[in-house]
């Protein structure tokens, strides 16, 4: 297995190497376990994560328990944007699939971006990305049908793995997307049936991942081509 090291996080991959000597001892590897809490709304950030094999979910809770799924990050991005504007965490960060990352004291962060450079601008970039992405995700969520949300997300989830198999269950996809488990067995049985997909045991492979996209449409396609665009030219 190869060693994970912080160049596997984008952002910190695209720095010049003067600002990343700077980060460096600060940066602290962690391991984050599936549905560990980063942190909730409302909570003061004091570290900055950096996926580099996790993916981590920002969620709105509400008073009654039920979530709704605001962005997903992977090792494209970050998490705790907010502490560079003195603000407390917008949405609950939760582990969706385990995996590792880099954490970052803020007070480190707020410095570092408060002289400018490069580390500045990609994380302005990429908090521009991850506002399209949730704008497109209230849009898919209010206009496109149950299946299209499905493959949609799926698709964000293997777009930040190394493989087409991701660990979930039913319940855990009608939780993020808001709908009945019944909605999620029917439009997996339908994904299932067109060879798009294969669910077995809180495992889902994507088998077809071109007619996966074709499913989703805009729903997926105008959300990755904004982000592709935002990130593009090396970060």
């Amino acid at each position: 297995m190869a060693a994970v090291g912080p160049l596997q996080n984008d952002i910190l991959a695209a720095l010049p190497q003067s600002e990343l000597d700077l980060l460096l001892p600060h940066l602290e590897f962690v391991h984050l376990p599936f549905d560990k809490e980063l942190y909730a709304y409302g909570d003061n950030l004091s570290h900055v994560y950096f996926p580099t094999t996790a993916i981590v979910a920002l969620l709105y809770v509400l008073a009654d328990g039920d979530v709704t799924e605001i962005s997903v990050t992977g090792h494209e991005g970050m998490l705790g944007i907010s502490s560079l504007m003195g603000q407390t965490a917008m949405g609950t960060a939760m582990v969706q699939s385990a995996g590792s990352a880099y954490r970052l004291p803020a007070s480190v962060l707020q410095k570092a971006c408060a002289n400018g450079g490069k580390l500045q601008q990609l994380i302005m970039r990429y908090t521009q990305a991850l506002l399209s992405q949730m704008a497109q995700n209230s849009v898919c969520g209010r206009h496109y049908s149950i299946d299209q949300q499905l493959s949609r997300w799926l698709l964000d989830r293997i777009d930040r793995l190394p493989g087409n198999e991701l660990k979930v269950t039913q319940e855990m996809i009608a939780n993020m997307l808001g709908v009945r488990r019944e909605s999620v067995t029917e439009a997996a049985g339908k994904l299932q049936n067109e060879g798009l997909i294969h669910y077995k045991r809180g495992n889902i492979t994507v088998l077809d991942r071109e007619g996966l996209e074709i499913y989703a449409g805009e729903c997926y396609r105008v959300a990755k081509q904004e982000f592709d665009r935002i990130l593009s030219s090396n970060m």
